[in-house]
């Protein structure tokens, strides 16, 4: 049976669209035929800044004679619904001015295009910023947290470098396994079990030098939403968290330079408008150089070693008209890591779309992207013997179609659409020269379609009671042409199991198919003006899965699809949540804010791997992987100034997460490698009164030891001592605590009349005290007792790193 690119999809979003226009239209020619009383209108159009004609997300529209109202899109764009009268709109956003207009909805509906601008004296900005009045509280939206990039540069950083994904572990209910370690953990997923969107393309390595950066520009970057909890239909793919990266639109206002040069790598960036106005473009990229500083102290073998990396991300929009806008984005990174022997792995994606008003109640935005994550192994990284090297390469492409509708309809926001995507997995191809022979071998391709369809409504009840809900359907099928291998079943708990028999399939033969319902559901009930109480539920499938068998995931770790043997991932989680502000009114919302969210999620189809598992060019690796069960819960507490002199947040992580996989710790659940029952991380933002050219900054982390299986005992041989685990246990011990103190100081320069440039300097010092935090801990033979075992830390960073950072802007 064949199968190809769903027309079905695109066929239904037409009809689709084709009617809910039609009878949009017959409605609004119905209106002047009724009576003006029972008529509805709307106002709708684009927000922006006024300084950079950037659409701005996020934006409050409320109407004051109904209590209403609305926020702007990832595109700027709203829609409010009400009945035939005159109305008064306030516009907020924090750092800008609040804005008011006055509009009559009694002839039609009205376009209502507004340029917000930035307030005199900026508002002090954390780092999750509120961007609406009280938002946390009134908004339905839980387990979420929205990073505005303009103050991550205040948050002490390593080597004073301004990073998304480290920060973003700053927040209650996120960790990573350690530092060097690629990724994070969200709620007791594993890294691929997150969902990392640049301009919805997906990222399937967000790291640059295994983990100590991230692969986001910050100047470039506009806007980034992390999602824990209450994931809207219109997300799917991956089932413990929602990482959307949106990137700037370039300066439409006029020519802008930034940059910064630092002491591991230097960043520029250039955007300025096109079309007279009609469009903009940005440009940015980056470099690391530490290669290059080190390589006169580098000898012998060392000498000639790579490790740098480098990125360039783009984006270019153009308005046509009041109805089309056309968007297109990319990103190109690598990383080279290595002497003789190295790493190398980068990616690339393009995505284009298409922003279509239909109406001034339907809203289309259309994405079609290609994303490329290629990764390999390189025994002659220098080139030095040509005829005698080895090397492995392996990659995964998407190529994806995806449409979403916005149906504005009073208290009703209605969203549906769906996505298609085609994966191309290529698990490994092997090149070994040797005296000049060149042998080439390695694993078949592995291909598959993941479509999707979705329906959601968020939608007000009454006053106080708020509810979004929504069902997505995915359907998954694994095709060929390739092998699929039926391993047998009778075999011993826990080892290989063997293969019974082999199918070839042909090129779009389906070889398995998958399909689940995933419902969503969300509610705010707001218990007074400052308070208010949350849950949501949500069911999440995911079919495709990273295979690693190391404490950290690395650049090398396997990408496989869901097949005949490997079932989707399957989450479900509730959560439940308290908000409330208090203190003084600082004009776009509360001085403090507050939250306690509680969560319970249950896993199904948790991949864990036999003892000496063999992960690279293994052809029978799923008859090494072992299914099981999960469970992730906890508490995230969470307290906030949003303004003052000192300002700043606490937040502390109570969580537990484990595995029950039969084969495997005798059957027992046991801890995964992420589990961290304790995170406290406290951030302090600091503006003293008489020092205007200075702010200064501290973050601290406190973190349990991340669980790690150790010897249980040890037996003799031959005169050497050899540890052993009894038992089968995994994950029996934990690594000691990891806590770490970060300071920053960043000098403005002098402000000049006339002056074009803004330019700072940034004074960072990383692990303050130089902790020695464990990264991991293994064992082995003293080497002059070889009776005796000692237990050996590994730590990344030991000792305390200073940095200094000069960034400017023309």
């Amino acid at each position: 049976m064949k199968y190809f690119i769903p027309y079905w999809l695109v066929c239904l979003f037409v009809g689709v669209f084709a009617s809910l226009e039609s009878k949009a239209q017959q409605t609004q020619n119905s209106r002047f035929n009724k009576d003006q009383s029972a008529a509805t209108f709307s106002v709708s159009g684009y927000i922006k800044d006024a300084a950079n004609g950037e659409g701005l997300i996020g934006v409050s529209i409320y109407v004051k004679e109904t209590s209403t109202g609305a926020v702007t899109n990832s595109y700027g764009f709203y829609a409010v619904t009400l009945p035939a009268g005159s109305y008064n709109l306030v516009i907020s956003y924090v750092g800008y001015a609040k804005q008011s207009r006055f509009v009559e909805l009694t002839g039609g509906d009205v376009r209502l295009n507004l340029e917000l601008k930035q307030e005199g004296e900026q508002l002090q900005e954390v780092v999750v910023s509120t961007k609406r009045e009280d938002d946390n509280v009134k908004n339905i939206e839980m387990s979420v947290n929205q990073i505005d990039v303009k103050t991550l540069k205040r948050i002490p950083a390593l080597l004073g470098e301004v990073d998304v994904i480290r920060s973003i572990q700053l927040l209650p209910g996120v960790s990573t396994v350690g530092e060097g370690a690629t990724g994070f953990n969200v709620r007791g997923g594993s890294i691929d079990q997150n969902l990392v969107l640049l301009d919805e393309a997906p990222v399937y390595n967000s790291s640059h030098l295994f983990g100590f950066f991230s692969v986001f520009n910050p100047d470039a970057v506009k806007d980034v939403k992390l999602i824990k909890g209450g994931i809207p239909s219109n997300y799917g793919g991956r089932i413990a968290s929602i990482l959307d990266v949106r990137l700037k639109e370039g300066n439409a206002k006029k020519p802008e330079l930034n940059g910064g040069i630092g002491l591991i790598f230097s960043r520029l960036s250039y955007e300025r408008p096109l079309f007279n106005g009609k469009g903009s473009f940005i440009v940015a990229a980056r470099r690391s150089y530490a290669d290059i500083l080190a390589q006169p102290f580098l000898k012998n073998d060392l000498k000639g070693s790579k490790f740098y990396f480098y990125d360039l991300t783009a984006k270019a929009n153009y308005r046509i008209n009041d109805k089309n806008t056309v968007f297109i984005s990319g990103y190109l990174g690598r990383d080279v890591f290595g002497a003789d022997f190295g790493f190398n792995w980068g990616s690339t994606t393009v995505s284009t779309r298409w922003n279509h008003v239909f109406s001034n109640r339907l809203f289309l935005n259309t994405t079609a992207y290609y994303s490329n994550y290629d990764y390999s192994l390189n025994t002659d990284l220098k080139q030095k013997n040509p005829n005698d090297y080895f090397r492995t390469d392996s990659r995964i492409v998407d190529y994806s179609l995806k449409p979403d509708f916005s149906l504005f309809l009073g208290k009703n926001t209605v969203t549906f659409g769906g996505q298609a995507i085609f994966h191309n997995f290529q698990p490994g191809t092997a090149t070994a020269a040797s005296s000049g022979s060149v042998r080439t071998f390695g694993l078949e391709n592995k291909y598959s379609l993941e479509n999707a369809l979705y329906l959601g409504n968020e939608q007000q009840l009454t006053s106080k009671l708020q509810v979004q809900y929504g069902l997505r359907y995915s359907l998954f099928n694994y095709i060929g042409p390739g092998e699929a291998y039926t391993f047998a079943t009778d075999g011993p708990v826990g080892k290989s199991r063997a293969v019974v028999s082999t199918s070839t399939y042909k090129r779009n033969q389906i070889i398995t198919t998958y399909g689940n319902w995933e419902p969503r559901f969300s509610a705010k009930y707001e218990l007074n003006n400052t308070s208010s109480f949350k849950a949501s539920y949500n069911r999440l499938a995911q079919y495709v899965h990273l295979i690693s068998n190391t404490s950290a995931s690395t650049p090398l770790d396997i990408w496989t699809p869901s097949t005949n043997n490997i079932k989707p991932q399957l989450a479900d989680q509730i959560a439940g949540g308290y908000f409330k502000n208090f203190g003084r009114s600082t004009g776009t919302g509360s001085e403090f804010e507050a939250s306690v969210e509680v969560y319970y999620k249950w896993l199904q189809n948790q991949i864990d791997y036999i003892d000496g598992a063999r992960l690279i060019l293994n052809k029978y690796l799923e008859g090494d992987l072992l299914p099981g069960k999960g469970r992730a819960y906890g508490a995230e507490f969470y307290v906030k100034r949003n303004t003052g002199v000192v300002n700043g947040w606490i937040s502390y992580t109570l969580a537990k997460t484990e595995r029950q996989v039969a084969g495997i710790n005798n059957g027992n659940w046991y801890p995964t490698r992420f589990d961290k029952r304790h995170v406290l991380t406290s951030v302090l933002l600091i503006d003293p009164p008489r020092a205007k050219r200075w702010n200064f900054s501290a973050t601290f982390t406190l973190a349990s030891g991340t669980p790690a299986t150790f010897p249980t005992n040890r037996f003799e041989y031959d005169g050497i001592v050899v540890p052993q685990n009894y038992g089968n246990t995994r994950n029996n011990y934990r690594i000691p605590a990891y806590h770490r103190l970060d300071l920053a100081a960043t000098l403005q320069g002098r402000k000049r009349e006339g002056k074009r440039k803004d330019d700072n300097w940034v004074f960072s010092v990383y692990n303050v005290y130089a902790r020695k935090n464990a990264f991991s801990v293994y064992f082995q033979p003293n080497t002059d007792r070889p009776q005796v075992t000692e237990a050996i830390k590994y730590s990344v960073f030991a000792t305390i790193i200073p940095s200094v950072t000069y960034n400017f802007k023309f």
